[in-house]
């Protein structure tokens, strides 16, 4: 099992400034995973109990509280909806990659099958567009819609580019961006729109924030899959090579690396297995190459520019929980 997003010291401060308030959209997640239609209540009640971090609710529980917004739950509903794309997200991918696991548990496409499965991650898609359809607030509604429609868009071109060692790092970021930065930068705009001191500066900066800290995290996930656990990260190390897909990492590496090194990874993602080549070959490349580093360096230069774009807003407590929170997403690697 994957720690507990409140192991982490700087994240559990920036959680107390809005405990009450994600108590709620735990209340709201658990309402609307509930259902009359059987399968559809157990897969919803499965999903629950496997928890989450739950970032980037917290992100936009943590942007309203910067902007002024404290009466009403709206932002409580939204940061369901974000949370509910983000569910929809990984049930799809969970099939697209035939994992067996998430978040330590068996994965819910490998407990029912691809095909209830598939519908699950539609009908949530469908669910949080519902639930923000009755906000009322078609800004919103657009700017959910055209994340969901970004992540889709990058799961497609991830794909497209599986099993391929002629990847750039240009390509990779903008698969991250799209999969990974969109949501969390959604999640953070969101609040500008109805919150008391929201205006559009307001929504483009806490947008940049949420992009440039959405890349981070994605880029620490990547170092995760080099340098954890399967009990850390809930799925066996080294799964982002089985499944055929190179990351910063290991791209970071591969111009410096021999033809000889270039062909060992080559055969891993035709294999999509470590058949000829151990585990240890790969580290050893991404090591020897300075893989590790570099692509720490560049996460927390991710981090630093979402630091910046908060520079203008006047300190708070929310303010300050916001930029724990780029230092929490640094602190997983570390």
């Amino acid at each position: 099992m994957s720690p507990s997003p409140l192991d982490n010291l700087r994240l559990r401060r920036a959680y107390d400034l809005i405990s009450d308030k994600l108590g709620k959209v735990e209340e709201e997640l658990l309402l609307h995973f509930r259902s009359p239609i059987p399968t559809i209540d157990r897969i919803g009640t499965y999903l629950a109990q496997g928890g989450g971090k739950r970032i980037r609710p917290a992100l936009l529980l943590l942007s309203a509280k910067l902007l002024d917004y404290h009466d009403g739950d709206k932002d409580v509903r939204y940061a369901a909806v974000v949370e509910f794309i983000h569910t929809a997200t990984l049930v799809h991918d969970d099939i697209i990659d035939e994992a067996r696991l998430r978040r330590g548990r068996t994965s819910a496409n490998a407990r029912w099958g691809n095909n209830l499965t598939v519908l699950f991650g539609d009908y949530l898609y469908t669910m949080s567009m519902g639930i923000a359809l009755d906000e009322g607030d078609l800004t919103i509604l657009k700017v959910l819609s055209d994340t969901t429609l970004s992540m889709i868009e990058g799961e497609i071109i991830g794909i497209e580019k599986e099993g391929s060692i002629h990847v750039t790092r240009e390509e990779a970021l903008e698969i991250s961006r799209r999969k990974t930065a969109d949501l969390f930068s959604a999640a953070c705009r969101v609040p500008a729109h109805f919150a008391p001191r929201g205006d559009l500066v307001a929504a483009e900066r806490l947008a940049e924030y949420g992009r440039c800290l959405g890349m981070a995290f994605q880029l620490i996930d990547d170092l995760l899959d080099y340098t954890g656990s399967e009990a850390q990260i809930g799925k066996p190390v080294l799964n982002d090579l089985r499944e055929g897909k190179l990351t910063m990492p290991l791209l970071t590496a591969l111009p410096r690396a021999s033809a000889p090194e270039r062909e060992k990874v080559a055969a891993v993602l035709r294999e999509r297995e470590f058949k000829s080549v151990e585990p240890a070959e790969i580290l050893a490349i991404v090591d020897r190459y300075d893989g590790i580093l570099e692509t720490r360096s560049l996460a927390r230069d991710y981090a630093g520019a979402a630091r910046v774009a908060l520079g203008e807003f006047p300190d708070s407590e929310a303010k300050e929980g916001l930029l724990l929170a780029t230092e929490s997403v640094i602190d997983r690697i570390r």
